[in-house]
């Protein structure tokens, strides 16, 4: 595997828990349209009719160009392939662009390991999909579940709706970001009095069907954390403000990283992270010396770099391309499901999350190797992962939780 090395059994982990305003799931999405009507005394009772502002039309050939030259004045990114090191943030990471439904990674690590160097090297490994052209949400053209309010809306009456393919975008949280900059905006002045332009999608429209990063999640304010979290569980954002609400999709895959020195998440936090990788400095001197000569070479030639790595990079791409494609036809005997549901039962794991994330993780690293069927192998390189952020602390306790899961799973799996 290009870039990559997938360990045989590693011990890592971190996570969160919800409670904004997303749509509850007794509440389907479809109740709570854009176009719904309501009437107002400020507008002497005429009907008032949502639209998201910045919902354009625009022609598919000047959305390519703009496209491409936004591409090519980015900043270069770090190369994933070319990263030494940390295959266990790495291979966490891989297993949720595979299967976006493990729920997301928290990565914590010292500082200056590499963590938001390796989450923002994803970007060119994430594959295309379609959207409907001028959208904000990056609505899917095909799944009503994951289209916009309007878009719904056109579908429903019939209507055709310009298609186009991009990469799955990543967006990042910045720390100081407020609740509007997140969730959205409604602008209740000009809804009622203009009836158009009411909606002002935030960040987490922008990262429907993508990925979010929450750099230093741990600093972040605990309100917009289960605002994160809710959305991410249920799929959805609802905005509410003055007896108007308007909610829309927002599935992506979340991503956290912090350093424990500046604080822990709060423990029913982390139960909501699918997996957890812990990062660490390397201590290896020639290593060390290896990250700091490619890092060099990448600063004196960014374009040069990447260029060497291109053939490595479209590996691994294509590896992440057949895993998705493969993913649904991989099979897991129902003695493994036995024994993973024992060893979360025997180390106390508190609900079924921990069940469930470690099925799927290790049916995406089986895909991930071409293979459909799981091995108690794949089990073991996830385990810790998707269990050692879930036990519960012993502040007595001095091992590794993440070694106490795999102690327990060859207790189990012997």
């Amino acid at each position: 595997m290009a870039g990559v090395s997938i360990p045989s059994s590693s011990a890592s982990s971190c996570f969160l828990k919800p409670r904004a305003r997303v749509l509850p799931s007794s509440l389907p999405p479809h109740s709570l349209p854009l176009g719904s009507r309501r009437r107002s005394s400020c507008s002497g009772g005429a009907a008032v009719r949502l639209r998201v502002s910045n919902v354009a039309t625009v022609e598919t050939a000047s959305a390519e160009a703009k496209k491409q030259a936004a591409k090519d004045n980015q900043r270069p990114v770090y190369p994933f392939a070319a990263i030494v090191g940390q295959d266990e943030m790495k291979l966490c990471l891989l297993l949720n662009v595979i299967d976006p439904k493990i729920g997301g990674v928290m990565i914590m690590g010292d500082r200056g390991t590499g963590k938001s160097t390796t989450v923002r090297s994803l970007v060119d490994l994430l594959p295309e999909i379609q959207i409907v052209l001028g959208d904000p949400f990056n609505s899917d053209p095909e799944d009503p579940e994951s289209m916009g309010p309007e878009v719904r809306d056109r579908v429903a009456r019939g209507e055709s709706v310009p298609v186009s393919t991009t990469k799955i975008t990543m967006v990042d949280l910045p720390l100081g970001a407020t609740e509007d900059r997140v969730c959205g905006t409604i602008d209740i002045e000009k809804a009622l009095t203009e009836g158009v332009k009411a909606f002002e999608p935030g960040l987490l429209a922008k990262a429907n069907r993508g990925i979010l990063y929450v750099d230093e999640v741990n600093l972040l304010d605990d309100h917009l954390v289960d605002v994160l979290l809710d959305s991410a569980a249920s799929g959805w954002n609802t905005v509410e403000r003055e007896g108007i609400s308007i909610s829309h999709p927002a599935r992506f895959i979340l991503i956290g990283s912090g350093n424990p020195e500046e604080g822990e998440l709060r423990p029913q936090l982390l139960d909501r992270f699918g997996m957890h990788a812990q990062v660490g400095t390397v201590r290896d001197a020639e290593l060390r010396v290896k990250i700091v000569e490619e890092r060099a070479r990448f600063d004196k030639d960014p374009k040069g770099f990447r260029d060497s790595y291109k053939a490595e990079q479209e590996k691994l791409q294509q590896q992440i391309g057949a895993a998705r494609s493969m993913l649904g036809s991989v099979q897991m005997d129902h003695e493994l499901r036995i024994k993973i549901s024992k060893v979360c039962a025997e180390l106390n794991v508190d609900g079924l999350r921990g069940d469930i994330v470690t099925n799927r993780a290790a049916k995406a690293l089986a895909a991930l190797k071409g293979r459909d069927t799981v091995t108690a192998e794949d089990i073991a390189t996830v385990i810790p992962n998707c269990l050692r952020h879930r036990l519960r602390k012993d502040p007595l306790e001095s091992i590794d939780s993440g070694l106490l899961v795999v102690e327990k799973f060859y207790e189990v799996f012997s």
